[in-house]
């Protein structure tokens, strides 16, 4: 029978797996199995029986090893290098010997999240290839001394490689020298310091380092960008392979991790600062929230664009059940986008997905979606119609099918929540009642609060645009054009919607919508040219294609979010092309006569006979032409560099590099 060895949590808190730990290089397992645990407590506890074989200048990690050969690194919170060991009292030394269970620090957890880092505590077996066989994890809430994982250990323990690499030359002495080689030499390096794990620079130029070269590199486990550093990952001979780049860089490189943090860039906390900072880490929870599902939106966009085909141009009835089969496949991923934005967006905030999957159920069943549909309204307060009341409470549902951004409120709001309700809910209730009263907090404050503040800015913002449309017809365009799509990533949109259906029902007709198809075009374009300028990484180059393809038979989502968003720059230069091309159609006077936009929805331009301007179908193209030509060049000079994506991550196996 295969040995095993017992892993008890370090301290009271929730047990969790590696791919939730907010941390790439840990997620991915980088540095070795092990478990995430999430803390009520600060005192610390061994996790194991072994000796202390290192502790960080700045108090963050402890490497303990057994007499088994296992050899465990504890790392308290993520980021915490960075707090120069404020927040943490070590009560040992390296050198002692540790028992289960015994104490041996304290991190201060108010101190850690005042500072604006996550108190997650990480338990990785360093050495995992050579001595782990299976671990079993123990997740859920747990006290210190509890079990937390336990490893079957391997029968007989691999013998580390020799020091020496093939041509005799020293292993560190090979990856430091490669190291230094690939990030732009000693010319580029200001400064290097170390923690536990990772070689930390501060480089004159960062866009010199190609992230898959470094990362090919014996020696080097991960590269990461973070905090003004390029961060090699090393692992648990980091030492040996900092003393090698020293040595061949000179004294003069060299820094403690005190000299290190007082050379980084003060952090600017203007409200100007702030503001920045809080928008890129939320466009960056969208984004990362959709990114799950961006090749079956980018799939359904395309069946989308095959049943335009059939019914424009093969005349099929939108009544036939070929037609209701095609358009149900076509379109049940956006209409149960709710549900599956939920679940992932639930799993990048770290709250349990299945639930917040089922408040997004709700707020989509069909009793609820047929008192929207009716648009019957017992009355308006500022504006907004209020179609139900909840106890008595007069409430606006809005529309929540297709809809993203009320879903990851919802996802923030349940992981905020479920650390509360686990406080002083009894164990024995919380299979049952930890979910239904989540359910009911979350799932009332979206419907009763959220929802209505959506529909209020949407209804004021539909004013707006309706009030710019009698103004004048090229400024409305250009405005209209450039900040569209910021509508649709918070779910503003959805009050336009209706002054389109209101024109065409009412004059047969909407510009208003002929501006909309527009941005579509122009995001389209961008993803294009993010397609064309990529050479190295495939997964984009594919997803860039058929998010453009996407885009132009009028489902944007694959390109704003798998593509535009997440590389920034991209959505505003392509959002300035749809500006640019919003311009144009408005000083031609492009008028639309259906719903479908974009470049499938080209038929939609043509006039009945005797109606309108018998050019609108070539201003159409005209106006498409300047907006494809504006956001393409915009992209490609401006909104992109390869680097922005960096590579794929290749396999385990590594290039012999010189």
């Amino acid at each position: 029978m295969k040995k095993q060895l017992q892993l008890l949590a370090p301290t009271s808190g929730e047990i969790i797996p590696l791919s939730k730990v907010q941390d790439q290089v840990f997620s991915q397992k980088t540095l070795g199995d092990g478990f995430g645990l999430e803390p009520n407590d600060g005192q610390i506890t061994a996790p194991v029986t072994g000796e202390i074989v290192m502790i960080a200048e700045t108090k963050h990690a402890i490497g303990i090893k057994t007499t088994d050969g296992v050899e465990l690194l504890l790392h308290l919170g993520i980021d915490t290098v960075e707090l120069k060991g404020a927040p943490f009292k070590i009560s040992v030394e390296q050198g002692n010997t540790v028992h289960k269970g015994d104490t041996i620090g304290l991190m201060d957890l108010k101190a850690i999240k005042k500072a604006g880092k996550l108190t997650t505590i990480i338990v990785t077996i360093t050495n995992t290839d050579d001595v782990l066989d299976k671990l079993t994890l123990n997740l859920g809430i747990v006290t210190a001394g509890d079990l937390a994982a336990t490893a079957n250990l391997k029968s007989a323990t691999t013998k580390t490689s020799s020091i020496k690499s093939d041509n005799g030359e020293n292993k560190f002495h090979k990856t430091a020298r490669l190291v230094i080689k690939a990030i732009g030499g000693k010319k580029n390096i200001n400064s290097v310091i170390h923690c536990f794990t990772r070689l930390r620079f501060s480089l004159k130029d960062d866009t010199i380092p190609q992230d898959k070269i470094v990362n090919d590199i014996p020696g080097v486990l991960d590269v990461a960008r973070a905090n003004d550093q390029y961060q090699v990952v090393i692992g648990q001979t980091v030492d040996d392979v900092y003393d090698e780049v020293i040595s061949q860089l000179g004294s003069g490189f060299e820094q403690s991790e005190d000299q290190g943090e007082s050379t980084k860039k003060p952090v600017d906390n203007s409200l100007l600062a702030k503001t920045k900072r809080g928008f890129s880490q939320l466009i960056g929870i969208i984004t990362g929230s959709m990114m799950p599902v961006i090749g079956l939106l980018a799939a359904s966009g395309m069946l989308k664009g095959v049943l335009n085909i059939l019914t424009n141009f093969c005349h099929m009835s939108t009544t036939s059940s070929t037609y209701i089969i095609i358009n149900a496949m076509a379109d049940s991923a956006f209409y149960f986008l709710p549900v599956i934005v939920g679940f992932t967006a639930a799993k990048k905030l770290g709250s349990n997905p299945i639930v917040v999957a089922l408040i997004a159920c709700f707020l989509i069943y069909p009793d609820l979606v047929k008192i929207v549909s009716s648009g019957k309204f017992n009355y308006y307060i500022a504006g907004v119609g209020i179609n139900a009341n909840f106890f008595g409470i007069p409430i606006h549902i809005p529309q929540y099918t297709y809809s993203i951004f009320p879903m990851i409120f919802a996802a923030w709001m349940a992981a905020k929540i479920e650390p509360w309700i686990k406080k002083w809910m009894p164990v024995t209730l919380r299979l049952i009642f930890t979910p239904l009263v989540e359910i009911l907090l979350v799932g009332i404050t979206v419907l009763v609060i959220v929802g209505p503040i959506i529909s209020f800015i949407s209804e004021g913002i539909a004013s707006v645009l309706q009030w710019l449309l009698t103004v004048n017809s090229a400024l409305s365009g250009l405005i209209i054009g450039g900040l569209y799509q910021v509508l649709v990533i918070f779910g503003l949109h959805w009050a336009v919607i209706p002054l389109i259906a209101n024109d065409i029902a009412a004059h047969g007709h909407s510009v208003l919508n002929g501006i909309v198809s527009i941005t579509m075009i122009a995001q389209g374009a961008g993803a294009l040219a993010v397609w064309i300028k990529t050479k190295k990484n495939p997964d984009l180059k594919g997803l860039s294609l058929s998010a453009a393809i996407s885009a132009a038979v009028g489902i944007t989502e694959p390109a704003m979010y798998g593509v535009n968003l997440k590389y920034g720059r991209v959505f505003l230069t392509s959002s300035i092309g749809a500006a640019i091309g919003g311009l144009v159609n408005g000083l031609l006077k492009v008028d639309m006569y259906g719903f479908t936009g974009s470049l499938i929805g080209f038929p939609s331009f043509v006039p009945k006979a005797g109606q309108g301007n018998p050019n609108n179908l070539l201003y159409f193209w005209i106006a498409s032409v300047v907006t494809i030509i504006a956001a393409f060049t915009l992209t490609y000079l401006f909104g992109y560099r390869e680097d922005d994506a960096g590579n794929p991550k290749t396999a385990p196996k590594k290039k012999k590099l010189a």
